[in-house]
């Protein structure tokens, strides 16, 4: 029934009060079947009923008992109406959190007189008896928190006289009825946190009477009536937490009674209506958790408004300047919408009664305004992931902060002063500005100042330097410390051993050094524990066997040594997340008690010195999604207990020296994704099904003995038994054979340079037969054979692959060249013949050669370099591997590319030039170093004129790339060290303009270095995030920084840097500057960028947060 009449909205009174006059005669008379309780005894047995079904409460009803207490109106919770020489009326129950339970029986009814229901926070089950709708005097019903269920009875709608009804906090579910905005009286409506669903009922919203509305914390969907928000009578709307969409209703003007409105966390979009600011009365307004966009309208005429929270919806545009001077303003949130613009300097000041600013993910930019002290009630600041500049303000005035978020911004420190400020914030709680610029030492006398307060202190990812003080030990409240990710140094605290109610304590990535404190054992509350990539000496503490409440724990990319402490781990049977001890010298053997890890979700001790076999023990981890043991010295078997990791996802053995057979239950795991057991001495056939039918997801070469019974990997197919043996033999027999055909040829091709007359070749030969020999053998086992997964380049003469030769070389790059394409022979002698003396640290290294004939007579040579980890310039550039380039990063690369060509043009002898500088031969190492490859096309030039020729390699093919080719290499003009400067200009243009020389913009004569000359006057074409239009004063006087105090630094440095590309790609060779200059003027916008507070920090960033 009640769902037609919700679906009916414009049901008349008329038909209402005949429904309940009707649904009325379903309701029989309960208990006695008394018709009222106008007698002593109808009144007593209806008390006694319900306390018959009521229990829980002796307490609360013991003094409910006709023989002790004959007069029930002085049972406790009850009230009477007494009438001359009439039996007393029972008008209110009210008892309150009194422990009742049970169910509300159906004869509370028979008190026929009840004016007032009073029964909040108890326990009370079950449903709402539909019978109140028969006490028809009844003005006051709360229920609310209790655990009743079911719908709401309809028939609540017949109690013409209720004014207050709050049923919240308890379990219903259904619609709200319509017949509720039937009730004349009814003034207060609770019924939040429940489950009810449906729309709200338009008899609601028209309700005349109705003052006060909360239906928060529900599921009530649809669109908001219009009528709600224009009702004359209503002041306070409730209706934060639902699934209500659309837009929001426009106010009328005559809306001048409504003091609160919360529409926050629902689906609501659209604009935030103008007409807003028709609510003259509205002193709370939240319209936050929305999809609202648009901009913020002006709120100026809301002189009462307390608190506006607009946050987490898609709002843009700039702050209305009326809203930061509504000086009645206590709690102002716009976090994570698109706004933009600065902070006014005088917040402060024109919003004197702030407590809660909360303005985080968002534009602003700018400095936090001074004045903002000013608001000395201030209790939380938000203004995380920004972009604001500037000094990190004083705090000295607000006494009652608790919250500061300034994270992910560009704030410095200055002079530390805001830390000291802090002091007398004696309620402080958490502070929070990692990912800033703060720069300088750790200021140990503020830190000893902090309020002792202070539960969370996070720093991370900032430029400090210097030592952690010892006076962090008195922060004795302290739960969680990130100081991650900055340049400290020294030795870790032993002080921090006195913060017993640390819980998470990261130190990672920073320069520590010294043995990790055995006082960190007495962290006893200690959940996570993270000091990974520091230059930590010694071995692993005993006393972290204290720490039982550790769930995390990364101790990788330090020097720690010795053995792992089985005490230990069978003391941090609670960790579940992560145990990494990787890339450490830890050795000896895993001790059994590894397998009291039965939570763990992680574990990785790959690249140290471990011994002896896998103990079975490991099998007891059954929770283990990820195990890394590779790059260690263990031995034996794959232990058959493994069998029992179901959920395990990534698996990796390899480069160890494990034997035996791959166990076949590997096939079984469902969840495994990524094996490798590469480079042990597993022998015997693969297996054919689960993970190793995906081979993308297994690596298994480097196993000699291991075959399959179908194509994977190049691996041979497996034979009987007998042949097996026999293969064994024919291995070594065929590796000799290849080493002496590469001995042969290396002769033969020695005699052959001799006889045609290439002196200088000798000089390779002999070079190359110095360093450590490989055979094809060799590089087909390093490759996976020549495996195109293994494929990170190609270009005209030959393809790179990412290979593996041994643990001393590590990963490398292997270019084998096409001999099939007419150029790559010359290619290759040119290559060898420049790399064969030249040593520098932004050059790839060269490691080996090797030059053979592969098993059919084929002609054979590779090259052998570094691998560089981190990708090409030509990725940052135009594939995004790596975020656009900031100026640091593009002075950074100038500065490496520089310096390798001016050692190969000025400290070679003779001098080499490179021929093919492009972003795709400049590739970048672990480091984040630039460093210049491929030589394929390179010159050595004899004497001091680049024109001399005697003794130099023909290149065959185009002398470089299309769009890097210097003008009168076209022409037939001589190769020389201008050729190269040409290039690097063209590169340096590149890099600042993100634009190819090749795009298909650049047509009809229009050229890069064209665009970029015809637009310097006009600067904002050109990366208008590092440029703006400046006086050539500056421009070209940077060293003098006080004539330029009034520009950007940056903007001077980026002009710079055009200019000199320019000049490099000067038309005629002869306009171009020598290798030497262009070092000294990249030298010079380097020294000057990083000369200034606010750039400083992008250098020392560039290489650990990838920056470039």
């Amino acid at each position: 029934m009640s769902t037609t009449l919700h679906t009916n909205n414009m049901v008349s009174p008329l038909f209402l009060a005949t429904l309940l006059l009707v649904s009325s005669a379903f309701y029989p008379l309960s208990c006695a079947a008394a018709p009222a309780d106008g007698t002593t005894d109808t009144s007593r047995d209806a008390l006694l009923c319900l306390k018959s079904r009521l229990h829980g409460a002796t307490t609360a009803m013991a003094t409910w008992n006709h023989t002790t207490a004959p007069d029930f109106c002085t049972w406790h919770g009850v009230s009477c109406a007494r009438r001359p020489r009439q039996p007393p009326l029972v008008v209110a129950l009210e008892m309150e959190a009194q422990g009742l339970a049970g169910e509300i029986p159906p004869c509370i009814a028979n008190l026929t007189s009840l004016v007032r229901i009073h029964l909040p926070n108890n326990r009370l089950s079950g449903h709402i008896p539909p019978e109140l709708g028969r006490l028809s005097g009844l003005r006051y019903l709360n229920l609310s928190f209790n655990a009743l269920n079911g719908t709401i009875p309809f028939t609540l709608g017949a109690l013409h006289n209720l004014s207050s009804l709050d049923l919240g906090g308890n379990g219903l579910s259904g619609e709200i009825p319509a017949l509720l905005g039937s009730s004349p009286a009814l003034e207060y409506i609770s019924l939040s946190d429940n489950f009810l669903d449906g729309e709200i009922p338009l008899s609601l919203a028209n309700s005349s009477s109705l003052r006060y509305l909360s239906l928060d914390n529900n599921s009530i969907q649809g669109a908001i009536h219009a009528s709600l928000f224009n009702s004359s009578t209503i002041t306070e709307i409730h209706l934060w937490h639902n699934n209500l969409s659309g837009a929001i209703p426009h106010f009328m003007m005559f809306s001048s009674k409504l003091t609160y409105l919360d529409l926050s966390q629902n689906s609501l979009s659209g604009v935030v209506p103008s007409s807003v600011a028709n609510l003259s009365s509205l002193t709370s307004l939240d319209l936050s958790h929305n999809q609202l966009q648009g901009s913020i309208p002006d709120l100026g005429k809301l002189a009462g408004l307390q608190s506006l929270g607009l946050s987490y919806n898609s709002l843009s545009g700039i702050v209305p300047p009326p809203i930061y001077n509504m000086s009645s303003l206590n709690y102002l949130t716009l976090a994570s919408n698109n706004l933009e613009g600065t902070l006014p300097s005088d917040l402060g000041i024109t919003l004197p009664n702030l407590q809660t600013l909360s303005m985080a993910n968002n534009h602003f930019v700018g400095n936090i305004p001074a004045s903002l002290q000013n608001a000395s009630s201030m209790m939380y600041i938000h203004m995380g992931n920004n972009s604001l500049t500037g000094v990190v303000p004083s705090f000295s005035s607000m006494k009652n902060l608790e919250y500061v978020m300034l994270y992910s911004n560009h704030l410095e420190a200055g002079a530390w002063t805001f830390f000291s400020s802090l002091a007398n914030c004696t309620q402080l709680l958490k502070l929070n500005i990692g990912e800033n610029n703060l720069k300088g030492n750790f200021p140990a006398n503020s830190v000893a100042n902090l309020p002792k307060s202070l539960t969370a202190l996070t720093l991370r990812s900032n430029n400090i330097s210097g030592t952690i003080p010892l006076e962090i030990g008195n922060l004795s409240s302290l739960s969680m410390l990130y100081l991650d990710t900055n340049l400290f140094i020294g030795p870790i605290p032993f002080t921090l051993g006195q913060l017993r109610n640390l819980a998470m304590l990261s130190l990672s990535r920073n320069k520590f050094s010294g043995e990790i404190p055995p006082s960190i054992g007495d962290l006893h509350q200690l959940e996570e524990l993270y000091l990974q990539e520091n230059q930590l000496i010694g071995s692993i503490p005993e006393s972290l066997a204290s720490c039982q409440n550790l769930v995390a724990l990364n101790l990788s990319c330090n020097t720690l040594g010795g053995s792992i402490s089985g005490h230990m781990l069978g003391s941090l049977n609670q960790l579940s997340w992560l145990l990494d001890l990787s890339h450490n010298q830890l050795s000896m053997s895993l001790p059994l008690e590894i397998g009291s890890l039965i939570n763990l979700g992680s574990l990785n001790i790959s690249h140290n010195n471990i011994t002896g076999i896998i103990p079975s023990t490991l099998g007891n981890c059954v929770q283990l999604e990820s195990l890394h043991l590779e790059g260690n010295l263990l031995q034996g078997s794959i232990p058959q207990s493994l069998s029992s990791l179901k959920a395990i996802q990534v698996l990796d053995f390899s480069h160890n020296n494990l034997s035996g057979t791959i166990p076949e239950f590997l096939e079984t795991f469902t969840t495994l994704q990524y094996l490798n057991m590469s480079f042990n001495d597993l022998e015997g056939p693969i297996p054919t099904s689960g993970v190793f039918s995906n081979t993308s997801g297994v690596f298994v070469q480097g196993n000699p003995y291991l075959c399959a019974n179908f194509a994977v990997q190049e691996l041979p197919r497996c034979f009987s038994s007998e042949s097996t043996k026999e293969h064994k033999f024919v291995i070594p027999v065929l590796i000799a054979l290849s080493a002496l055909a590469a001995l042969a040829l290396i002769l033969g091709m020695f005699i052959f340079w001799l006889k045609t007359g290439y002196k200088s070749n000798e000089n390779i030969v002999h070079s190359y037969m110095e360093l450590k020999r490989i055979t094809y053998g060799d590089v087909i086992q390093a490759t996976n054979s020549l495996s195109l997964a293994n494929v990170v380049g190609s270009g005209q003469f030959g393809t790179v692959y990412k290979g593996w030769f041994d643990a001393e070389d590590g990963t490398v790059a292997v270019k084998v060249f096409k001999l099939n394409q007419h150029g790559a022979l010359h290619s290759f002698i040119a290559e060898c013949k420049a790399l064969q003396h030249i040593r520098h640290r932004n050059l790839v290294k060269v490691i080996t050669a090797c030059s053979t004939y592969d098993p059919v007579g084929n002609e054979f040579k590779a090259l052998v370099f570094e691998y560089m980890a981190n990708g090409s310039l030509e990725d940052r550039l135009h594939n995004h591997q790596r975020g656009s380039l900031s100026l640091g990063g593009v002075i950074c690369i100038s500065i490496d590319i520089a310096c390798a060509l001016e050692y190969l043009h000025n400290q070679c002898t003779p001098p080499v030039v490179h021929c093919d500088l492009k972003p795709s031969n400049i590739l970048f190492d672990n480091d984040d170093t630039a460093r210049v490859c491929d030589f394929g096309l390179a010159k050595l030039i004899h004497g001091c004129s680049s024109g001399g020729q005697s003794g130099t390699t023909s290149i065959v093919g185009p002398r470089g790339s299309i769009g890097y080719i210097p003008p009168e290499y076209g022409m037939g003009g001589e190769i020389s060290t201008q050729g190269d400067i040409y290039s690097y200009g063209i590169v340096l243009l590149e890099m600042l303009t993100q634009k190819r020389p090749t795009s298909e913009e650049f047509s009809d004569g229009l050229t890069l270095r064209k665009y970029v000359e015809a637009s310097l006057s006009r600067t904002q074409d050109i990366q208008p995030n590092l440029t703006t239009e400046v006086g050539d004063q500056c421009v070209d006087h940077i060293p003098n920084l006080q004539e330029c105090n009034t520009f950007a630094l940056e903007h001077i440095c980026a002009l710079r840097l055009f200019k000199l590309g320019l000049l490099c790609s000067a038309e005629s060779p002869k306009d171009r500057p020598t290798m030497h200059d262009v070092y000294g003027k990249v030298t010079e916008v380097k020294e000057a960028f990083f000369s200034m507070d606010n750039c400083s920090n992008d250098l020392t960033l560039l290489r650990q947060k990838g920056g470039r």
